[in-house]
Parts: structure tokens; C-alpha cells; sequence
């Protein structure tokens, strides 16, 4: 594949990236060249529609599990009801017997300071408690995914300010987004933002390409990397920056999926799944 330094396609004697860089030439397929470079699947318009309708599922099952989660209501209520919600859908929850060990829920539910991967148990919620909840439907043969943050009543000042940089990295990560821009710009977009806020961006996780399958490439580090791939027209992943209050550290539950800070601080995550178009990008979870 042409790279950005080479002559133009055109011929125009300037190099491709100050001439028609990121269009390439027209005989070029570009689902063609993605896919056997980069293993990235560039979707088409039939392929869209579904991952949409599943985003949109995605949306609401967490909008409404959200709105559920308060005071003295367990983990384990806000998984028998989101898992209900997919079922009323006619649609599966993707978690839910994933991996290895087989994840054992429908829905993730990270506790304070829990990164990632909670596990919905029967403890009750408390004042004071925050909480991530993600949310991944499989409509139709198709997969949404997305995630925010619940706060339980007041929450201290730590927690508020982890959960909001958290929001900021995502929406202005997404405010970037259009082809042709290198996938390392979606980590520099959040780090530099968390670092100015005296928090951290966990290494360990990273976004990625969703919609066909539920973990597709590429992966979306939120973390500064030198992943040049350029975002093209079709391609379907999440940003779901994990900002921790303190180290950017994960330590993993016996369980083999819970991850926690390694200094017991908050962390908070917002997640969307996000579609690159023609000239911009659209926010299928939002």
C-alpha cells in the first residue's frame, strides 16, 4: 500500500500526504487492502444498518440499566434486568459465556475501583459508590457495545474528577475522528487530556473493532502509541478510555477477569462504538 511519504497517485509530483492523501487511487479496493494489510474489516452499507440497530439496542438496555442502579439495588438485580432486556429484544448478551474461563454474566458492573470486568454480585450498593456499566448485545448476528459511569448519590471530589476526564478523553477523541487521521492520534487525544488532569490511562485495555464479531481489529490504545494505521470509511470500533485517579496499573482478581488499580484508587470508563464515514464519523451508541 502507498505510504504517506511516497509520490502521489495523481502525479502530481508532491508527496501523497500534501496532495490527495487519504483518497487513494481509484482502481484501489480499498475493503480489499484493509482487510489483507491491516485484518480490518471496512463494512458495507448492509453490514452498517445491522451493527446500528444493535447500537442502538446497546444504548437503551444500558440507558434503562442505568437508571436502575441506586441505592441498596445489587449488581446481580442490574444483571437479571439488562439480561431480560436483551431477551425481550430477541437479541443475546455477547459476555455472557465469553472468553475462557467463560464470563458468567450479561453485563459488566465495575465497582469503584474496579478498571474493567466486574462481575455483578449480591452486594448492595452504597452512597458514595460509582460504578461502570457495559453493555453488549449480539441483534440479528450483529454486536453494539458501549458503557458509562453511575454515580450512587454523592460521590467525593476524586471520584468526580476521574469520572469526568474520563467523559472528556472519550468525546474529544471522537471530536477528531475522520479518514485519513493515524489511529495514534485517538491515544495522544486522551493521554495529554488525562495527564493535564493529574490522571492516568490504563495500558492494559485497549478499544477495538466491533460489529461482525465482537472483538475485531484493529485495537484502539488510549494510551500514546505509534499505531499509524489510517482510519478509512467502514471501519466500526469502540474508545472506552480507563482513567484511573492513581497508577495506570491493573491487578486481576483470582476470577481471571476483574481488573482493579493496583493502588486501590477509583477509575471510571465511558464507552461508544463509533463508525468511520466519508467525511467524518457517526457515534452509533450515542
Amino acid at each position: 500500500m502507498i505510504s504517506r511519504n511516497d509520490p502521489c497517485w495523481c502525479k502530481s509530483g508532491q508527496k501523497w500526504k500534501k496532495c490527495h492523501y487519504p483518497t487513494l487511487p481509484p482502481e484501489v479496493n480499498l475493503t480489499e487492502v484493509y482487510f489483507k494489510k491491516y485484518g480490518i474489516l471496512l463494512k458495507t452499507k448492509e453490514q452498517i444498518e445491522g451493527i446500528r440497530r444493535a447500537c442502538l439496542l446497546a444504548k437503551e438496555i444500558l440507558q434503562k440499566t442505568c437508571a436502575m442502579a441506586k441505592v441498596g439495588v445489587t449488581t446481580n438485580e442490574l444483571n437479571a434486568y439488562a439480561h431480560q432486556l436483551h431477551i425481550d429484544a430477541k437479541a443475546k448478551p455477547a459476555p455472557l459465556g465469553y472468553g475462557n474461563p467463560p464470563y458468567p454474566k450479561s453485563i459488566c458492573t465495575s465497582l469503584n475501583d474496579v478498571i474493567c470486568h466486574g462481575i455483578p454480585n449480591d452486594i448492595p450498593l452504597q452512597e458514595g459508590d460509582f460504578l461502570n456499566i457495559d453493555v453488549s448485545p449480539i441483534l440479528g448476528g450483529y454486536y453494539g457495545d458501549c458503557s458509562a459511569m453511575v454515580a450512587v448519590g454523592p460521590i467525593d471530589n476524586e471520584k468526580q474528577k476521574v469520572m469526568d476526564v474520563s467523559y472528556q478523553c472519550l468525546m474529544r477523541a471522537i471530536a477528531e475522528l475522520k479518514p485519513g487521521l493515524p489511529l495514534c492520534k485517538i491515544g495522544e487525544i486522551i493521554a495529554s487530556y488525562a495527564e493535564l488532569h493529574g490522571c492516568s490511562v490504563v495500558h492494559q485495555f485497549v478499544g477495538h473493532g466491533v460489529g461482525v464479531r465482537f472483538h475485531e481489529p484493529p485495537e484502539v490504545p488510549h494510551h500514546y502509541n505509534r499505531i499509524a494505521t489510517p482510519l478509512a470509511p467502514g471501519m466500526t470500533f469502540t474508545i472506552e478510555p480507563m482513567i484511573n485517579a492513581g497508577a495506570p496499573e491493573a491487578t486481576i482478581d483470582p476470577n481471571q477477569w476483574t481488573a482493579r488499580t493496583i493502588d486501590g484508587k477509583p477509575s471510571a470508563q465511558y464507552e461508544h462504538t463509533v463508525l468511520i464515514t466519508e467525511t467524518g464519523y457517526e457515534v452509533l451508541t450515542l
